[in-house]
């Protein structure tokens, strides 16, 4: 993040660890970023009748209104925040998380505090459209998928098929495992099987369009070719952020759909 883009942005930092709000606050600062600062969600309601921050960093357990409260008094009637929001948690806390919240970002604690600022760099220059793509300049690296599988016996089999074409494969065995490894390491091309066991894919994919971080990866929605769900599938492949949605009936049609959706992507890079 550059000190120009910085300059002007105001982050508003919510979170009861006093220790930890501070350290936060002095690395923000380091980016020359404006900090305001509340111990706890009413104090950051309180705030916001002053504040239109470019970004909130919210804590989820804290006392007198909790994380999630607040960020429900904040979001529209879409379900969606009025504001960006990185949000701060317990590892445990991440399944409910994904299914309640939609988010910008998220950092599991304990963190470091450079993939702190890594992370709110990331979502305050993809919400500015200041964002700059750097390519590898010619250099040939092998194409990154994240597949998310349920089924260890079906993982393993679709996993083999791209490591013998050459990818790099980031497995996970469930919807929030799933947003946690693609968040974590992007990928290429993410994917997601429908029938997850914790969130339909769909609903991953939806999570994971909102996040600034993850938003230009591309999604695969694939699910097995059953004349049963014809009507249902008809009206997922509609869903906005899905680039592909895979009915197979021969697993290796996962890899003819990654390889054209790559294509696709490269001459629109072009």
């Amino acid at each position: 993040m550059n000190e120009k883009n910085s300059q002007q942005k105001t982050i508003l930092l919510i979170d009861d660890e006093v220790n930890l709000q501070q350290l936060m606050k002095i690395a923000l600062k380091s980016r020359k970023y404006t900090i305001e600062t509340a111990s706890n969600g009413l104090e950051g309601l309180e705030k916001l009748k002053i504040l239109k921050p470019d970004l909130i960093i919210l804590d989820m357990n804290m006392p007198k209104m909790g994380g999630l409260e607040f960020y429900q008094k904040i979001c529209d009637d879409t379900n969606h925040p009025k504001y960006p929001v990185l949000v701060l948690t317990a590892r445990a806390n991440m399944e409910q998380l994904f299914k309640e919240l939609n988010i910008d970002g998220f950092m599991a604690k304990p963190f470091e505090v450079a993939d702190l600022l890594h992370e709110v760099d990331t979502i305050i220059e993809k919400k500015s459209n200041d964002n700059i793509k750097i390519t590898s300049a010619g250099v040939r690296e092998p194409r990154k998928i994240c597949i998310v599988e349920n089924d260890p016996a079906i993982l393993s089999k679709i996993g083999s098929i791209f490591l013998e074409s050459g990818y790099i494969v980031n497995p996970a065995t469930n919807g929030t495992e799933g947003i946690a490894r693609i968040s974590g390491n992007l990928p290429d091309v993410a994917l997601v099987h429908l029938g997850l066991v914790d969130l339909p894919g769909d609903m991953v994919i939806l999570k994971l369009k909102f996040m600034a971080k993850t938003q230009n990866v591309k999604y695969i929605l694939y699910t097995q070719q059953t004349v049963d769900k014809t009507d249902v599938i008809q009206k997922i492949s509609e869903k906005e952020g899905i680039d592909r949605l895979i009915k197979y009936v021969d697993l290796r049609d996962l890899l003819r759909a990654a390889n054209e959706v790559l294509q696709e992507k490269a001459k629109t890079n072009d």
